[in-house]
């Protein structure tokens, strides 16, 4: 595993402000991370969070900011998804369309499609190599809808060089459907439009086969999140790296020779070590299935 292609994701540390979240991710052995679109780590509005001096601590900390772990796309309802696991609320929901590109206004979808636009542009500005996106409100019955708007946006992403990935997030839809996943990627026909390829997420959120849903959709993966889960009585849980079900090494070797040449992106979502504690054996765990 070359260590260089491994990063690590900032929301164990939201309840920090930037700097020092950096900063225990560097102590801990990262030298890349992917930011997590919430105040105050990240926003889409500059007068929420500065990206001059995120930008700036990342620099001084000796980190690249490699991927955008946001929500454009989906709008209000995206982030509502996503958040509710952790208890979170979207506080200024007027700031944000209803459901992204699943809406059924072309005002609204006019609006996600600059939100996207912008975090493209964010993307670049913090020299990330790609960004977390929403398929609307991942309802099934809207991939045709939203297909156009990806196509539009697609084509902003390959000018600007920056991969667009649908992280696995919910059962019964699109993303936690591999088959209507690789549908919709497949619709819109971009190579800047993948997978963000996350096997913990498919077990424990969406009760997928991870290695299944990987052999449907090995060649979209633009980017990746790991976190380890076992069956803990009735149900799977997540737990600290190296110490769970999800075989690294075989999705890693797979996802090689399908030509994937993204990130390892490790997400620490346990609670027991905090991450002040955890981060570094979680990184450790990682590494030293490859030896």
């Amino acid at each position: 595993m070359d260590a260089s292609r491994i990063s690590t994701c900032s929301i164990a540390l939201i309840d920090y402000p930037p700097k020092k979240a950096f900063e225990i991710i560097r102590a801990a052995g990262y030298r890349k991370v992917d930011v997590l679109e919430r105040v105050p780590h990240l926003s889409l509005f500059p007068e929420e969070c500065d990206p001059a001096a995120l930008k700036a601590a990342a620099k001084a900390n000796g980190l690249q900011i490699a991927n955008l772990s946001t929500y454009p796309g989906g709008g209000t309802s995206g982030r509502s998804v996503a958040w509710s696991w952790h208890g979170w609320k979207v506080n200024t929901p007027e700031q944000f369309t209803s459901c992204g590109f699943s809406s059924d206004t072309l005002a609204e979808q006019k609006k996600e499609l600059e939100q996207l636009r912008r975090t493209i542009d964010l993307a670049v500005y913090f020299g990330a190599r790609s960004i977390r996106v929403v398929p609307g409100n991942d309802r099934p019955d809207t991939i045709d809808r939203i297909v156009p708007w990806f196509k539009q946006v697609a084509e902003y992403a390959e000018e600007k060089n920056i991969y667009m990935g649908i992280e696995h997030e919910d059962v019964d839809t699109i993303s936690g459907d591999p088959k209507l996943l690789r549908e919709l990627i497949e619709k819109v026909g971009s190579a800047y439009l993948g997978v963000l390829y996350e096997p913990g997420n498919l077990v424990v959120v969406c009760n997928i086969d991870y290695r299944q849903a990987l052999n449907v959709l090995k060649d979209y993966v633009v980017h990746c999140h790991f976190k380890d889960c076992k069956k803990i009585g009735e149900k799977n849980e997540f737990v600290m790296m190296g110490e769970g079900d999800i075989d690294f090494p075989w999705i890693v070797e797979q996802l090689e020779a399908a030509g994937y040449k993204g990130d390892y992106s490790l997400e620490y979502e346990i609670h027991e070590p905090g991450p002040k504690e955890g981060l570094k054996p979680f990184y450790e765990k990682f590494v030293a299935m490859f030896d």
